[in-house]
């Protein structure tokens, strides 16, 4: 004779979970953040996806119609091609740099103890307090035909140099702004690793650099891939820098947007360009993204 098993009893009202009683809340509560996401994002993006397709008369200024003009301009045109390959050029050296030095800056920072933690955290930081353009201006100031680093130059009878208006200035500039936004994140990365880790590769026979590139520069991957797209994306959209310090001849596509908006009035075409500098942004982006988190997954499975 089997006994039978009671059934059990339909769970009280009291003990359901709140998702159960109110099903709708999390779309509530996501509410504000989308409707700021899209007035704040979406819509001016979709404006200017519009705009870019507009014909643009210049003996009136006036726009309407439909057209691709813009797009075929920009793409068959050795003159915009060029300061699109020069933007991503120097977008990927400034990114290439910031893991160079932000990583090792950010291992270092880690393994320090308070008060000295806080104290570099701080001076890492501080130039995020100032403005971009004041920044700029401080290298143009001291990158100058007269500026401190000439004055050594000629001191030590190396002669005047022209520092301004070159890439390698952009670049430098570029790297001092962006190289914060490298640092944080695999600071983050490496806060989360337990030093364990890295003592048992110690105690197995491995040397200091073996133990940090093969233990744990592998698990601190996420936070080298946020801080290299961070400091990609800001760099190559970047403006102030560029403008000051890359001057009328050496543009960059975020200057181009700049004179089709406010110099030529070419609404239309500038919101091609600005269109473009996105999508070819999110196709180089993505990409790298991909690429790194495919080696993440491999070497850790």
């Amino acid at each position: 004779m089997s006994a039978t098993v009671p059934e059990a009893a339909p769970a009280a009202s009291g003990d359901e979970t709140p998702e159960r009683r109110f099903p709708t809340a999390p779309l509530f509560l996501s509410a504000p953040a989308v409707l700021l996401f899209a007035a704040l994002v979406l819509i001016p993006l979709f404006l200017t996806a519009l705009l870019s397709f507009n014909q643009f008369d210049y003996a009136t200024g006036r726009t309407g119609g439909f057209t691709l003009e813009h797009y075929l301009s920009v793409l068959t045109d050795e003159y915009y091609l060029e300061i699109f390959l020069r933007t991503f050029r120097i977008s990927a050296l400034a990114t290439v740099i910031c893991v160079v030095i932000g990583v090792p800056e950010a291992y270092i920072l880690s393994r320090m103890s308070n008060p000295w933690r806080s104290i570099f955290l701080l001076v890492i930081l501080a130039p995020l307090l100032v403005s971009v353009v004041v920044r700029a201006f401080g290298w143009s100031m001291l990158l100058g035909p007269e500026g401190p680093v000439n004055a050594a130059l000629m001191a030590f009878g190396i002669g005047r140099m022209r520092l301004l208006y070159t890439e390698g200035t952009v670049i430098v500039a570029l790297v001092h702004v962006m190289l914060p936004f490298m640092v944080i994140p695999v600071w983050t990365s490496l806060q989360k690793l337990d030093p364990a880790v890295e003592q048992a590769a110690l105690s197995f026979g491995a040397s200091r650099g073996t133990a940090i590139v093969r233990v744990v520069a592998p698990q601190i991957l996420p936070g080298i891939l946020s801080g290299s797209l961070i400091v990609f994306g800001l760099s190559a959209s970047a403006f102030a820098i560029p403008g000051l310090l890359g001057g009328r001849r050496l543009k960059m596509v975020a200057t181009v947007v700049y004179d089709q908006y406010l110099s030529d009035l070419n609404w239309p075409m500038g919101a091609a360009v600005a269109a473009l500098l996105l999508i070819a942004n999110l196709i180089v982006m993505l990409t790298y993204h991909r690429l790194v988190e495919g080696h993440y997954r491999r070497r850790l499975g």
